[in-house]
């Protein structure tokens, strides 16, 4: 009889999951779903037309590690100044064989830690290795947690901040533990960036090819819709496009539909060694989430939980 299923809370999975544990697992898992050992359809959402938003079903199967999850997501667009979160993440964790529920854990520190991650895996594997400058565009939750597995894992000399409203920029340079430039215009805060980060809410495009420095590298984490922009087209045709997932790049992206970009290769070809990273060029990585990311970051949490737990 399968014991009883834990319930995990955003403070527990806060302080049992961190980057220099988590990040070479998701390198790893990114690999896998390249070389086709993972089983993950693309999210599956549902219109929530009332509240203009939709909820994400996001189900992953790693046969060899014997690993099955699904992320449930609420993502909205919300108006400027509301008080409401743009998504609420709930993970469940699944026995393979007894089909029961090992665990259920918040999914937003999950949600945020991971994207970050990935995107600095992006940045490890695609920015030139001299870059000195780090832009992030927005100033929410994945604003944060981008900027701390930025700063923990690379060495930059300056990073800069735009937000829409000086008020969301300066809560932001509280929050960090190191020196932040905030910027009033997105053109101040790119100009001359070798990495630049986009994390914002926008529907339409906010960062443009002309202000992007030749040889930089983007990771653009927004608009996770198809009709739903943060680069335009100058930019994602001008650059070598790389995504986590080529197949949910192709049906959810904006930036890659409606710009008509094509997509190079996804960063585990990069880390399989079957395509090459054009660090001397301009690279977008497009990144869209996928369940593989939800569940090797659940697993280790499932992990971390049992282990702590245990001692006497």
């Amino acid at each position: 009889m399968a014991d009883p299923p834990v319930t995990i809370s955003e403070r527990e999975v806060e302080s049992l999951l961190q980057y220099r544990e988590l990040t070479p697992r998701l390198e790893q898992a990114l690999g896998k779903f390249s070389r086709g050992e993972v089983v993950q359809p693309v999210r599956t959402t549902v219109p929530l037309q009332k509240q203009n938003g939709f909820l994400g079903l996001m189900p992953t199967y790693i046969e060899h590690d014997g690993v099955l999850c699904t992320k449930l997501v609420c993502f909205y667009k919300r108006e400027d100044g509301s008080t409401l979160p743009s998504t609420q993440a709930t993970v469940v964790l699944l026995d393979p064989e007894y089909g029961s529920v090992k665990a259920v854990m918040d999914g937003e520190v999950i949600t945020g830690m991971r994207t970050a991650a990935v995107s600095a895996i992006s940045a490890k594997l695609l920015m030139r290795p001299e870059a000195e400058v780090l832009a992030i565009l927005g100033t929410g939750k994945q604003a944060l947690s981008h900027y701390n597995v930025f700063t923990e894992m690379f060495s930059f000399k300056e990073v800069r901040v735009w937000s829409r409203t000086k008020e969301r920029a300066e809560k932001f340079m509280h929050s960090v533990t190191g020196p932040v430039t905030p910027c009033v215009s997105v053109e101040e805060a790119v100009k001359g960036a070798d990495v630049i980060v986009t994390v914002t809410r926008c529907t339409e495009p906010v960062l443009f090819g002309q202000w992007v420095k030749p040889g930089a590298h983007v990771a653009a984490v927004g608009a996770c819709r198809p009709n739903w922009r943060e680069l335009d087209d100058v930019l994602m045709k001008e650059a070598v496009v790389y995504t986590d997932s080529r197949e949910g790049a192709t049906t959810e992206s904006g930036d890659v539909i409606l710009s008509g970009a094509e997509v190079f290769a996804e960063l585990g070809d990069v880390i399989n060694g079957t395509k090459p990273a054009h660090r001397e060029k301009t690279t977008v990585f497009k990144s869209l989430g996928m369940g593989v990311e939800d569940a090797v970051s659940a697993e280790l949490v499932f992990d971390q939980w049992k282990a702590k737990n245990s001692q006497p």
